[in-house]
């Protein structure tokens, strides 16, 4: 436990280091400089309800204002063709991406039509998984249909206004059967250490997971930003990240018999489409309100005040409203950070991409976490141990903590 309090730590710091920039009135998108496989991610922040836990940028479902809002993406995907970007793969994150399946079909039509996508994402709620849907997806090129479940527990559903919006665990469990075979990749998204969460509660769900045999479970520990937390602790109580690390275990125990770690937190049942492209893609554009890019060395964030966005791109520019250009060993504790949350890295290509020696500029990392027992080092290669997996999961979890702030801070700034 102490061990895992001090990486919790000093995570926190620095993050809070790599997120620190102020947001300014407007900044450019860093142009291409080669040709570089990268991935497209397409924020959609709309949903039906809002889910008290959910630090992402989200609001409440208009329609008028999530057509504007469609029409606004395609113009920014269309900006980032201008540029000369190209990208292979697209992941449409939310909010809930299919809240208006006819603007969603029409915003991939168009970037298919102007970047050659191989791999789609597309993240959904249990209650759109009608065959309508399945077929219009399954016609858009989606081959990976994230659902977020959750948990199959009927008790905690309730807690947090899920069971009134999808279903009990019964029919959540259902409409995931009905849908396997539609994809190449089913994902179920769960999360675990919900504060009133009992262990047999995590063995049901992982019980009526593994029954389904879905191609891919990924297990979130909960995250909430500062704001959300105060909200969870009316409806569920106090966060105990403490209890995690025996959840986190049973979990990895529970699904080694058929599944393999993809990441950290991500099991598959062979080699299929992950949900993390930060472990495949070096470097993501993030399109649409409150998204967050990395490109060219430098993270940013388009501006959270959705009319603003829209405007902005009415009117033909970026609506970038905050840029960090990153140095050199910020670049690589990101990357230390994110490939060995795919489980390996390999130091002599690190050591290459950034043109300096990897193994020296990360040698007080590498060395902590080879000593706590995370990491092994075989020639130039380091690779996560089970007790490392844990590790990287809740880095990832104060990664995504910090980032989730950030959003709670430009939020903020509108309001």
């Amino acid at each position: 436990m102490l061990v895992e309090r001090f990486i919790c730590s000093v995570a926190r710091k620095k993050n809070a280091d790599y997120l620190r920039f102020a947001p300014g009135e407007s900044y450019d998108v860093p142009r291409p400089r080669d040709a570089i496989p990268r991935l497209l991610y397409l924020h959609v922040p709309f949903c039906e309800e809002l889910c008290p836990y959910c630090s992402f940028n989200r609001v409440v479902f208009k329609e008028t204002l999530a057509r504007d809002y469609f029409r606004a993406l395609r113009k920014e995907i269309s900006l980032y063709g201008d540029l000369g970007y190209t990208f292979n793969a697209m992941y449409v994150g939310g909010g809930t991406p299919t809240v208006l399946i006819d603007e969603l079909s029409e915003t991939l039509a168009l970037a298919r039509s102007i970047f050659p996508v191989r791999e789609i994402s597309v993240e959904t709620n249990p209650n759109h998984l009608t065959p309508q849907n399945l077929v219009q997806l399954k016609e858009m090129g989606v081959n990976r249909l994230s659902v977020g479940v959750q948990t199959f527990d009927d008790g905690i559903l309730k807690a947090v206004e899920r069971f009134h919006k999808y279903g009990s665990g019964e029919e959540i469990g259902a409409r995931l059967k009905e849908t396997l075979g539609h994809f190449d990749t089913l994902n179920v998204d769960m999360i675990f250490n919900f504060p009133t969460q009992t262990m047999a509660m995590l063995e049901h769900d992982l019980d009526i997971l593994t029954g389904l045999h879905v191609d891919q479970a990924t297990f979130y520990p909960l995250m909430v930003s500062t704001s959300t937390e105060k909200i969870m602790g009316k409806k569920l109580g106090t966060v105990d990240y403490d209890r995690g690390r025996d959840m986190y275990m049973t979990i990895t125990e529970r699904l080694k018999k058929a599944y393999i770690p993809s990441t950290a937190w991500c099991f598959s049942r062979g080699d299929v489409m992950i949900d993390e492209y930060v472990v495949n893609y070096d470097e993501y554009a993030g399109l649409g309100s409150g998204s967050i890019g990395y490109l060219g060395g430098s993270v940013y964030s388009n501006t959270f005040d959705i009319p603003a966005y829209i405007d902005l791109l009415k009117n033909g520019r970026f609506p970038v409203a905050a840029r960090k250009d990153c140095g050199t060993r910020e670049r690589l504790l990101y990357d230390f950070l994110m490939k060995l949350f795919g489980i390996s890295l390999d130091l002599d290509e690190l050591s290459r991409k950034h043109g300096v020696n990897a193994p020296l500029y990360l040698l007080p990392e590498i060395t902590f976490f080879r000593m706590t027992g995370g990491l092994t080092k075989k020639g130039n290669r380091l690779s996560l141990t089970p007790k490392g997996q844990y590790y990287w999961v809740i880095m990832m979890r104060e990664f995504f903590v910090a980032v989730n702030n950030f959003r709670d801070y430009c939020r903020a700034l509108i309001e």
